[in-house]
């Protein structure tokens, strides 16, 4: 038999079957390559992993927000007593009174805010109570006004906190000299005056408007609770010293 050989060798014949064999993984592949990819089930699956993901993605971010929101809210409560005490502590001036106190009044009836006051009533030399120790002579140089309670149609009102997202004061506390602590949320108090002047460091904490002199000081400590819609709670607390912590642990 004749055979034929290419100019690599290979008979036509060997040739031939070549071509058939390539043409024929082709047709395989092209049949393969037609039949292959998701079945309907497959993405369905993939889609419920997908959409269950992005649910869990979205619901965390959602709570990490509002976690986030309250704390920054427990920080700006803070913060305004912080403002109070350096204006006490500074003496900043309220118009054409000097030497004024400063502080915050929360009431359990306005829970979606709480004022930021100077404490300006009554005026040097009209007489007691006044809380300031540094006073000796009513009508001296270093005589400072106030009672360190908040008078609404007497005191200056330096700004109004206002609440957002929901968050309320839902609670406030002050502890007596003996350790007890009284609440807004038992009904043992309506309202919380925290007043800072100058020479002195020490807050002046106080409840139902009204201020007492027994020594020690009557209340010693005051919290503050902030809590959101969902229910979580940070806390404010404040001591006799002036140290504010903005994160407590809680509050009683």
């Amino acid at each position: 038999m004749e055979h034929h050989y290419s100019p690599r060798g290979f008979t036509t014949k060997q040739v031939r079957q070549k071509i058939n064999s390539y043409f024929s993984f082709a047709n395989e592949r092209r049949e393969q390559t037609r039949y292959s990819g998701f079945t309907l089930i497959e993405l369905l699956v993939v889609l419920g992993i997908i959409t269950v993901i992005t649910a869990v993605t979205i619901t965390s971010q959602a709570s990490f927000d509002k976690t986030l929101v309250l704390s920054n809210t427990a920080y700006d409560i803070g913060l305004a007593i912080r403002s109070a005490e350096n204006f006490g502590l500074g003496s900043r001036a309220v118009g054409s009174i000097g030497n004024a106190g400063y502080g915050v009044h929360f009431d359990k009836n306005t829970k979606n805010y709480f004022i930021l006051f100077a404490d300006i009533d009554p005026s040097v030399g009209s007489g007691g109570p006044f809380c300031h120790q540094s006073i000796g002579d009513p009508n001296g140089p270093g005589a400072i006004p106030g009672n360190c309670i908040y008078t609404a149609s007497q005191d200056a009102r330096i700004n109004s906190f206002l609440l957002g997202n929901g968050i309320t004061v839902s609670n406030f506390c002050a502890r007596s000299f003996n350790t007890t602590w009284y609440c807004a949320s038992s009904g043992s108090i309506n309202t919380l005056d925290i007043v800072f002047a100058r020479p002195n460091a020490a807050a002046s904490i106080n409840v139902d408007g009204v201020f007492s002199s027994l020594p020690p000081a009557p209340y010693t400590n005051a919290c503050i609770t902030a809590t959101s819609p969902q229910g979580t709670s940070r806390y404010i607390s404040v001591a006799l010293s002036g140290q504010i912590t903005a994160n407590a642990s809680s509050c009683p």
